[in-house]
């Protein structure tokens, strides 16, 4: 076989047809021939990009360019909303928190905030100054694993070494308070499973100054870099008008110039006291939303300085003075807010057969809880996340439902990714930050 018999003065093609393609005659040939628009499906995952769990996108492409893009969910599911209902009232903490595993804290106040509102009861003011202060530390935690991730995706390897670095540091002041990095159960109806150690706020002090060098050093590297400025503007845009038609909440929405912050604009836990603003950029695309969480980063630090200050001068209890409530080991927390006298467990313990009974039935049945449903949002590190609880009067949530941001954000995957490069579609997801523990719990 000789190069002629490839190269012939004339080709039968399979429909039949004569072409002369001697002397160079390929541009006649594909003028005539009609062409097809030709489209890929391309499933994306179930994997990991930058999704913190196991998302699918079914991809249709032009050549690079992103026609459609349809998201694909539930292969995280736990049913932690199931199993809630078949534990008493305080088990419940120790499931929703492992619902938005990377915003534990938020999970189990917002929880807890609901349950109180059905019990009708007031949470010790120190109580409620220690969640505030969680929830703004665990909200740095969960910025620095998206700058961490988003970074890995995109190749930044340093951006992805100092973030975890600085997330450790989170941790390790998490771990010191409730003795676990994650899935703490520490936030429970009624208070808190115990007080701040006798050292924490000295600790507390010190990483508040590590952290802000920290976002300084980062801010220094990224905001300037060619490679992330040109990797990240331009792409995944969506306007405030798209964020309100789909619900979207959070730093997207702040990211297109909405400064719709629950702690503002529907304040709980006192933060109309605090002294602090909501950071908006109006590009509405990852670089903005990258401006965006770095500058919540610097509030958050903001704000937890100004409540470890009112800490020291709010000493006492951290659990709702209520022995149908509290357990007998909560309720031995006294006025020095250390909890280090056991003197009113021994009376409960050793005092009669009777109480000895209540606190089994408690330990173990737990409380009951008035009839009614509730729903209780917070400003989450993703945005809006919301609990609709529903009591039927017994010692077990009838339901519990999450409004988790993760899963309503997603939602604005394809309007992000449309029209754009298969490769800013990771960028897009990215910027969205979604935890899959929360979208399938």
């Amino acid at each position: 076989m000789t190069t002629s018999d490839f190269y012939s003065p004339s080709r039968e093609t399979t429909e039949g047809r004569i072409y002369n393609v001697s002397g160079g005659d390929w541009d006649s040939v594909l003028g005539n021939e009609p062409l097809h628009e030709e489209r890929l499906i391309v499933n994306m995952g179930p994997q990991h990009p930058s999704t913190h769990g196991v998302l699918r996108l079914v991809l249709e492409l032009e050549g690079e360019t992103v026609t459609d893009a349809r998201v694909v969910v539930g292969y995280l599911h736990t049913g932690i909303e199931k199993n809630a209902e078949f534990r008493n009232w305080t088990q419940g903490s120790t499931f929703v928190t492992r619902c938005d595993y990377l915003s534990p804290l938020f999970n189990e106040s917002v929880y807890s905030m609901a349950v109180e509102k059905l019990l009708g009861i007031e949470v010790p003011e120190r109580a409620n100054l220690i969640r505030l202060m969680m929830m703004e530390i665990n909200r740095i935690s969960s910025h620095w694993v998206w700058l961490a991730t988003g970074g890995m995706e995109l190749g930044a390897l340093t951006a992805m070494t100092n973030g975890f670095r600085a997330r450790e540091r989170c941790l390790d002041i998490l771990e010191m308070i409730t003795g676990l990095r994650m899935n703490h159960a520490y936030i429970r109806p009624g208070g808190l499973a115990q007080d701040l150690p006798e050292d924490a706020l000295p600790k507390i002090r010190s990483w508040i100054s590590e952290t802000d060098t920290e976002i300084t050093g980062v801010d220094r590297l990224l905001r300037g870099q060619p490679i992330w400025i040109n990797r990240l503007k331009g792409v995944g845009w969506i306007g405030v008008e798209g964020c309100l038609s789909l619900g979207v909440t959070g730093p997207l929405l702040r990211a297109a110039g909405l400064p719709w912050d629950l702690r503002k604009t529907e304040p709980y836990l006192g933060y109309e006291t605090y002294d602090f603003d909501v950071p908006t950029d109006d590009g509405g695309d990852c670089w903005s939303r990258f401006v965006v969480r770095v500058a919540e980063m610097r509030e958050s630090l903001r704000i937890i300085s100004q409540v470890v200050d009112r800490i020291e001068q709010t000493p006492g209890r951290v659990m709702v003075d209520d022995p149908k409530i509290a357990w007998p080991a909560q309720l031995s927390i006294g006025s020095d807010g250390m909890g280090n006298s056991p003197a009113h467990v021994n009376k409960i313990m050793n005092g009669s057969m009777e109480a000895l009974i209540h606190h089994f039935k408690l330990v173990t049945e737990g409380f009951r809880v008035p009839a009614g449903q509730v729903y209780v949002p917070v400003e989450g590190p993703r945005g809006e996340l919301g609990a609709h609880v529903v009591s039927d009067g017994g010692t077990r949530p009838y339901r519990v439902h999450l409004r988790d941001p993760s899963f309503i954000n997603l939602q604005a995957v394809a309007a992000m990714s449309i029209g754009g490069q298969i490769a800013d579609v990771i960028a897009s997801v990215a910027s969205i930050d979604p935890v899959m523990g929360g979208c399938d719990r």
